[in-house]
């Protein structure tokens, strides 16, 4: 499957989720910062096809997207969610996630692979499938750079704001 291949896989994923299913929900609810659980995800299917592509590793295209589109697919605000501790968030999401998925779409082996394990180590359940490590591995990688690039920003608008109250020196 060549990259254009692969971009039309992805559109066609995103598309199919969002009219079959609640993947445009995900679009209200924030992941890491600024960034919401749908840009996650979105990023999330586009670091898995990276991923497979530079280990040059065999996969299953169609699950590897669709599994990764889907693998936060848990639909509220985990930050105020009712009857939710944050911190359990992360032990609790997977399912949740998987729960909706299946509402919503008939998922192959892998996709449930991909969803129930994608917070391997921090839920000692490991991937049992190539596509699982994958999205796994881009899961981790996505979250560091959009937590990084959320604190940097922070960062940049403080020094901004610390020079802006200098006054000039005569």
């Amino acid at each position: 499957m060549n990259s254009s291949e692969k971009r039309k896989l992805l559109f066609s994923h995103i598309n199919s989720c969002k009219q079959n299913g609640r993947l445009s929900l995900e679009k209200s609810f924030f992941q890491h910062g600024t960034c919401s659980v749908y840009k996650h995800s979105v990023s999330v299917a586009l670091e898995s096809i990276s991923i497979a592509d530079r280990l040059g590793v065999h996969v299953d295209y169609k699950s590897l997207v669709r599994g990764a589109l889907l693998h936060d697919y848990f639909l509220y605000d985990w930050h105020t969610h009712k009857n939710k501790i944050p911190f359990t968030h992360g032990f609790t999401h997977p399912f949740t996630a998987l729960k909706n998925a299946k509402e919503d779409f008939n998922l192959s082996r892998r996709e449930i692979d991909i969803i129930t394990h994608h917070m391997f180590p921090l839920i000692p359940l490991p991937p049992l499938t190539k596509e699982g490590w994958i999205v796994c591995l881009a899961d981790k990688l996505c979250a560091v750079h959009e937590t990084v690039k959320r604190k940097k920003k922070r960062h940049e608008r403080i020094k901004a704001k610390l020079r802006s109250k200098k006054t000039p020196s005569r």
